[in-house]
């Protein structure tokens, strides 16, 4: 099968790319590190030639202010362009629990965005929800962080390895298309601010979490379940502590 992994070179799209290839499938992945910039959409036709699937894990490198909400606006409209003349057979996406929830978010108001034009398009689709990666809770930290202290809400997440999320994306790759919304999630569910805080004193980072109910998350206040997946959700085995044993923060030095 010939399939195209928008955002390739990325964290999750290394992954689903050395996957897809290990099953003896022809993988290429797309990004402006091969020539391809899916806000202008320069590179796209090209890269998508002969396609039959495509996975889209790309991501806005900036995540506050409107910044993010454009990127997935231009983006989508480009991509899902290129994917009608290419004839593209299955659209796999990756997106975030809770982003029907938070709007107030330019980020997740963009998510949405996203998915509606997904979902209107025509071509068939599958879009994967999942909880926000372990690797993202230092995203989390370095957006938070002011003066040495964090001020995190007590809304519960419920995190999951970016691994975990690669290999359901490779499988979702090669199904037929659902055209509509699965969940995955970690195994453990906890405030925010506490998982923050275990975070911090595992790698031994010098900051304070202060819980705050008005803390805003990218933008948006949450509610106490505004990230937690539905009772269907499909629940991973790799928890926070697993994951940090194996992962490049485990003795890092602040």
């Amino acid at each position: 099968m010939n399939i195209v992994v928008v955002g390739g070179n990325g964290l999750v799209g290394r992954n689903v790319v050395r996957r897809l290839r290990a099953k003896g499938h022809e993988v290429s992945a797309a990004s402006r590190a091969s020539g391809v910039d899916i806000v202008t959409g320069e590179g796209l036709a090209q890269a998508l030639e002969g396609a039959e699937v495509v996975v889209d894990v790309s991501n806005s490198s900036v995540l506050t202010g409107e910044a993010p909400c454009e990127f997935f606006k231009a983006a989508i409209a480009n991509l899902l362009q290129a994917e009608a003349a290419a004839g593209v057979r299955h659209h796999v996406s990756l997106s975030v629990v809770g982003t029907e929830r938070l709007d107030d978010s330019p980020y997740f108001r963009g998510k949405a965005f996203q998915e509606a034009c997904i979902r209107a398009s025509g071509i068939p689709f599958t879009v994967l929800h999942a909880t926000q990666f372990f690797e993202f809770l230092l995203d989390i930290v370095e957006v938070s962080v002011y003066d040495q202290a964090l001020r995190l809400a007590p809304a519960y997440i419920q995190p999951v390895a970016s691994a975990d999320v690669a290999a359901c994306l490779a499988e979702l790759a090669l199904r037929p298309a659902l055209n509509g919304v699965i969940e995955m999630a970690g195994p453990e569910r906890e405030p925010m601010s506490e998982i923050i805080q275990r975070f911090l004193i595992q790698i031994e980072a010098p900051y304070e979490v202060v819980t705050d109910a008005l803390a805003p998350y990218f933008g948006a206040r949450l509610a106490s379940d505004s990230l937690l997946p539905g009772t269907d959700a499909h629940l991973c085995a790799m928890d926070f502590g697993a994951w940090l044993n194996q992962s490049e923060y485990w003795g890092a030095s602040w």
